[in-house]
């Protein structure tokens, strides 16, 4: 049995923003074993057109995906909740092996089991080609500062 990942449904304002922030270090340390930890063994992913089921599939996407976007700092900011359910909003910035940038912009369902574990993830992304000169992510690899604006306050 995995142990309870708090904050523990049913999430208030201030639970449910500590949980976005936790998922957002978490995905910043581009871990791909360290992230998968919050997920149940049988969560249930719907990223983009891509449909992955457990956490050994979800080792093998995260290490596909940071394989391919390097150098990548993320922002989430919650939209909603609702006992064991959170919406956020997203944006990441990283660019491909030939040095081209690109914001992605998205949003994420998510809800949890009562260890607050997440239990199914549905991700909807774009992403936007930019030039260096306009990165807004700007921070060292890692935890984004917290004196770092979040996603309102940049416009997004």
């Amino acid at each position: 049995m995995d142990a309870p990942r708090p904050p523990l449904p049913p999430f208030t304002v201030e639970t449910a923003v500590q949980k976005v922030r936790l998922a957002e270090d978490g995905w910043n340390t581009r871990d791909p074993v360290k992230v998968s930890l919050a997920y149940t063994v049988d969560s249930r992913w719907r990223n983009r057109s891509e449909f992955i089921s457990g956490r050994e599939a979800i080792v093998a996407f995260l290490t596909r995906k940071w394989a391919r976007e390097l150098d990548y700092r993320l922002v989430k900011e919650l939209w909603g909740f609702r006992e064991n359910r959170i919406a956020v909003r997203f944006a990441y910035e990283w660019h491909d092996d030939s040095g081209n940038w690109f914001r992605s912009y998205g949003n994420e369902n998510w809800e949890f089991d009562e260890a607050g574990l997440m239990r199914q993830r549905h991700a909807s992304i774009n992403d936007a080609p930019i030039l260096a000169a306009e990165r807004k992510f700007l921070w060292p690899l890692g935890r984004r500062p917290d004196d770092h604006s979040g996603l309102s306050d940049m416009g997004f």
